[in-house]
Parts: C-alpha cells; sequence; structure tokens
C-alpha cells in the first residue's frame, strides 16, 4: 500500500486502474444520456419505400411532353396500389409513396395546373428529383451508431425511427454508502449537545443523480468497530462501488481501515498531499472499488469531486471524465505555507477566478456560492494576481 502520495500519484492510479465493463438493455425513453456498449444497427431500411420529398406530382420521366394528366392521388400514410399509365401524373404530397412506375417529383410550385392537366417547363426537371429512394438514410444490417457513443436526443429520434425500442448501453455501477460516526442525527430533529446534522448523505446523494446513477443504498452505523466489520461485509455483497465518509483518520474510534482490511479489501494508498481530504483511503477487492472519504464535509465533497465522479463517469462509459478543467486567471494572489496540493472553493467572475473565504475543511458555507474548485500545486508556495490556474467547474 502506498502511503501520502501526490495528487498526480493518485489521479494516475485512479485512471489506469481496470474498470469492468458491462452492460445493460435500456428501453428508449431512458436511454438519453447513456454510452452505447456495442454498435447500433439498422434493422430495416430507411426510408423503407421510394417517397416524395415535396407536394406535387409524380411523373415518369422518360414520358414524352410537358403536360400530364392528373389520375390519382397519393397523400402520406398510404399505400397505393396504382397500375401507372403512360403519360399521366399522379398527385403526391411529402412523405407519400412514390407509385411504382414514376420516379421523378415535380413541385407543385412549378407547374400549372388546368382542370385535370398539369403543364411544366421540361428545362427545370431532372431525373428523380425530389424522390427519397428506400436505403438513402441507412440500409439493413448497416451501423448508424458506433459503441461508446454519448445518446443525445437527436440518437434517441434516430433509433426510433428504426423501430428500436431497446438499446445495449454501458451498465451503471451499483453504489452503496455507508456514513459513520455517533455524532450524526437527520435533519428534522432535535440537534443535541455533540450532535451534528447529517450533510455528507444528501450532498454524496444528489451528486450522484446529477450523475445519472441510482440513489445509493444508505447504511449508518455507529463508532463501534464489530458494527462497523459487518456493515461493511453487508455492503460488499451489494454494491460495484462503496463509498464511506468518516472513521479513516487515526483516532481511537476510527475502525475504517481496519475494518476494511478484516472484509479482504486491499488498500491501494492511504493519504494524500492534499488539502482538504488527507486521510483518504481507496481500496479494491476483486473489481469493486472501495473509497472511505474523511468525515469532515468539505472534504467529503472535494474528494468526492476530484476522485469518486471522474471514476464513476469512467465506469458509465465517459472516456473524457478526467479531463474536464479549464485554465481561468486568478482575481487576487494566493499564498499557502505547506507542500500539499490545495483544492479551494472559487467562484467564477467576468472570466476570473475569485477564492472564496472560508476554506476550512468543516466548513460548507463556501459550498453555498461556489461553482468550482481550484487547484493550487504542491510545490508552488504562492501564485500572483492573473496567473493562470485549473479551476474544476460543477
Amino acid at each position: 500500500m502506498l502511503e501520502f502520495i501526490s495528487v498526480t500519484q493518485v489521479k494516475s492510479l485512479l485512471q489506469n486502474s481496470s474498470i469492468p465493463r458491462k452492460s445493460e438493455q435500456v428501453p428508449l425513453s431512458e436511454a438519453l444520456g447513456r454510452i452505447t456498449y456495442s454498435p447500433v444497427i439498422a434493422p430495416i431500411p430507411v426510408p423503407l419505400f421510394d417517397n416524395s420529398g415535396m407536394d406535387g406530382y409524380a411523373i415518369c420521366f422518360a414520358d414524352a411532353g410537358d403536360s400530364r394528366k392528373v389520375v390519382h392521388m397519393v397523400q402520406a400514410g398510404a399505400s397505393p396500389s396504382i397500375e401507372w399509365e403512360k403519360g399521366t401524373a399522379v398527385r403526391i404530397f411529402t412523405g407519400a409513396p412514390v407509385p411504382k412506375g414514376a420516379d421523378t417529383v415535380i413541385q407543385q410550385e412549378w407547374v400549372t395546373l388546368v382542370g385535370d392537366q398539369i403543364f411544366f417547363d421540361l428545362e427545370k426537371i431532372t431525373l428523380g428529383m425530389h424522390v427519397r429512394k428506400a436505403g438513402a438514410q441507412c440500409h439493413v444490417g448497416e451501423e448508424v451508431i458506433p459503441e461508446n457513443t454519448l445518446l443525445t436526443p437527436g440518437s434517441i429520434g434516430l433509433l426510433a425511427s428504426l423501430g428500436i425500442t431497446t438499446v445495449e448501453v454501458i451498465a451503471k455501477p451499483k453504489v452503496g454508502l455507508i456514513l459513520t460516526g455517533d455524532e450524526i442525527v437527520e435533519s428534522g430533529t432535535e440537534l443535541l449537545p455533540g450532535q451534528i446534522f447529517n450533510s455528507n448523505g444528501p450532498a454524496i446523494q444528489t451528486y450522484l443523480t446529477q450523475l445519472g446513477l441510482d440513489l445509493p443504498t444508505i447504511w449508518k452505523v455507529k463508532d463501534q468497530k464489530d458494527e462497523v466489520v459487518r456493515v461493511i461485509r453487508e455492503a460488499l455483497n451489494e454494491v460495484d462501488v462503496l463509498l464511506l465518509t468518516g472513521g479513516i483518520s487515526v483516532g481511537d474510534f476510527d475502525f475504517v481501515k481496519p475494518a476494511l482490511e478484516e472484509n479482504g479489501v486491499d488498500p491501494v494508498f492511504y493519504k494524500v498531499k492534499q488539502r482538504p481530504g488527507k486521510p483518504l483511503l481507496v481500496g479494491s477487492k476483486g473489481p469493486q472499488i472501495v473509497f472511505a472519504l474523511p468525515g469532515n464535509p468539505a472534504s467529503v465533497l472535494s474528494c468526492f469531486i476530484q476522485y469518486v465522479k471522474p471514476v464513476l463517469l469512467t465506469w458509465m462509459g465517459d472516456q473524457g471524465a478526467w479531463t474536464r478543467k479549464i485554465e481561468v486567471p486568478l482575481a487576487e494572489t494566493f499564498t499557502k505555507k505547506v507542500p500539499l496540493t490545495f483544492f479551494l472553493k472559487a467562484k467564477l467572475e467576468n472570466g476570473k477566478v475569485h477564492i472564496l473565504p472560508g476554506q476550512e475543511s468543516f466548513n460548507l458555507l463556501p459550498f453555498g456560492i461556489a461553482d468550482g474548485l481550484v487547484e493550487i500545486p504542491e510545490e508552488l508556495e504562492a501564485i500572483d494576481k492573473g496567473s493562470l490556474v485549473i479551476f474544476y467547474p460543477w
């Protein structure tokens, strides 16, 4: 197990970790924002039949003359069985099947109708104009959406046009959350001396919802080693990714690390050269990933945003999860005295990023207005006003 490692090492380890790739079939109505597991293949040609691209008149281009007698009418949704008569025309509407024997549609604006006769300028007409041929969009067996593709409203519409009702996507991980601590009580109850309201649970739940994940199974456990061991064992039987908050430092009642080891979790690293969130442990058990986060609320959210979020997105097939950051000028000079990477709550205004007051690990107040985190690298002691810094927007 690695101990007290740099943020760069943490991200490298997590990016290079083996993440299971599973699939599931979901209804088209639930596929928005998911990523395809395998290529989507067209089950039918589109269009299924030759159809008109305009309101107008269907003719056979080879028939001589600049006039035709209109003998039939075909509207969208019809299934005509017309025996084509040489030298005639059929009134047709956009999307309607082109009758067998016709190969060209003249738009109605180019036609003069006199009784049941149409007249037109032959020089304007070309063979096949305004006829959408069967299979022009795609053929049976053609790949219409590649694997590892984010499904958008447009791609959902494409799949619906092919009659597809379900699609194979990369499966979501099942996430579990264990909240440790004798002091934690739920909002809405009376807060007694020594107690705090549960903020980590709601914050993590809403972050998971924002990522498109199902609400996690949640366990709450007191600071008793046997109970922590039991709850971790139960959770590992149910989830792909296990998150824990609290109990991971070196206090007399911090039992998470030994309890994980008793349950066969192999620690990959413990403690990170960062502020907030130094007592972070990441481990694995087979394909399962475990994040033992600190207990302080700001530390929990910072570690979740920096490490848990990109791992979960990568699990769901998002190949750009680790690259969502921008460089922006710092609004004011910042200095630090310790060689740690700082993740600072910040607000972006007028093209510059402002570091907010109240950066303590227990302090959630800056999260009320922050719209991202600024990263100050471990090796820097000061960054001047106007210098470019890395900013991670929410």
